[in-house]
């Protein structure tokens, strides 16, 4: 078995109010920022028609999708669509199987653990080859990372796989719930 390594779990505290767009798919790109024009070509006719039907582009910060979802378990699919969409259109596709399965575990634990019926996902791109993915749930308990693992147990392993295949992870407490994100890093190329 490898050693294990120490966590990259980071925790942030801030006072940021909630963004809503009622439930669609919202991009945030860089004013004259054509990526968004050029990748169409390159995307699955599914992701083309998610993006062109439900995104729009906001002249401020960094690349980013986010979509407001039921806090349900097939949510999971959804978010797995939209981390796709997202790694697709911005060349990123080497992060795509660990990103899904990331989205999948973070979504898991906020319909297993959060309030209210929504949830929100979240794809952003804080580098060239960087993406963090999060999920925005309205509790503010913290995740925490097993230590002890046992080999019969079923559950509990999420946070651990979500460690493993991420640069670093961390939740950003609000006052009304948290964000647990995670960030994928694509190996740079000469």
């Amino acid at each position: 078995m490898p050693a294990r390594r120490e966590s990259r779990f980071a925790e942030r505290t801030e006072n940021h109010q909630p963004t809503t767009t009622g439930g669609q798919l919202v991009t945030f790109s860089h004013v004259g920022d054509e990526e968004g024009t050029r990748v169409r070509e390159r995307l699955a006719p599914a992701a083309r028609v998610l993006v062109a039907s439900a995104a729009t582009s906001r002249p401020t910060g960094h690349p980013a999708y986010s979509q407001t979802l039921p806090r349900e378990a097939r949510s999971a699919a959804v978010a797995r669509r939209l981390v796709r969409a997202a790694l697709t259109v911005w060349g990123l596709e080497s992060l795509i199987e660990d990103a899904s399965l990331v989205i999948t575990e973070l979504v898991s634990n906020a319909v297993d653990h959060g309030r209210l019926q929504a949830i929100r996902v979240i794809v952003s791109r804080p580098s060239a080859h960087a993406v963090c993915v999060g999920v925005v749930d309205r509790s503010r308990s913290v995740p925490l990372l097993g230590t002890e693992l046992d080999g019969d147990q079923i559950r509990g392993r999420g946070l651990a796989l979500v460690d493993t295949l991420t640069e670093r992870w961390g939740t950003e407490r609000y006052r009304w719930g948290k964000q647990v994100w995670a960030e994928l890093k694509a190996e740079e190329t000469p």
